[in-house]
């Protein structure tokens, strides 16, 4: 999935969200956005592609929706509080990036929507129930399917047929 169809994805459900819990179309929406990247430019960037996505769907800054966006830069104490920030202004939504993030925002509010990405098992992790019936406040987008991980085998071998060993790296071990 190429980065503007994400963001446009991940904009369409916030947005839903949006919608499906207000009623009012004149009130100035609010979404808040935390991550608890230890690369704020990285986090940054995609903060800020979030907002031009949801920009040309109409979703202008100071018009009709107010961002609040946190960084939490790899600090858990930080993200704690950022966390408490956020849920403290009552947003309509509130996107969260991450899985160091997603347990101390699930932590802070029951009741608040929240929209989850780059969560490497959201089931396992215990931020919802099933990805079929995530139940609570709860619902956001794997980083990737472990499905695919057997079709990615075969693309492999059919790329390089005398490979007969691999290995994936977790994120975390990428440089």
């Amino acid at each position: 999935m190429r980065r503007r169809e994400f963001i446009t994805t991940v904009g369409g459900a916030i947005m839903w969200s949006v919608s499906a819990r207000s009623q009012q179309s004149d009130r100035m929406r609010r979404i808040g956005f935390l991550t608890g990247a230890a690369d704020d430019t990285n986090s940054r960037a995609m903060y800020e592609a979030f907002r031009q996505g949801l920009q040309q769907l109409g979703w202008i800054d100071g018009r009709n929706v107010r961002f609040d966006a946190r960084f939490g830069a790899g600090d858990p104490v930080r993200i704690r509080k950022y966390a408490a920030e956020l849920v403290a202004f009552s947003p309509d939504v509130i996107l969260v990036a991450g899985s160091a993030a997603t347990p101390l925002l699930l932590q802070e509010t029951r009741t608040v929507p929240i929209v989850f990405t780059i969560v490497l098992d959201p089931v396992g992790s215990g931020f919802v129930e099933s990805l079929a019936q995530p139940g609570g406040n709860a619902s956001g987008f794997m980083q990737f399917d472990y499905s695919l991980s057997g079709k990615w085998l075969e693309l492999l071998k059919q790329m390089a047929p005398n490979v007969t060993r691999a290995a994936i790296l977790p994120p975390y071990l990428r440089g």
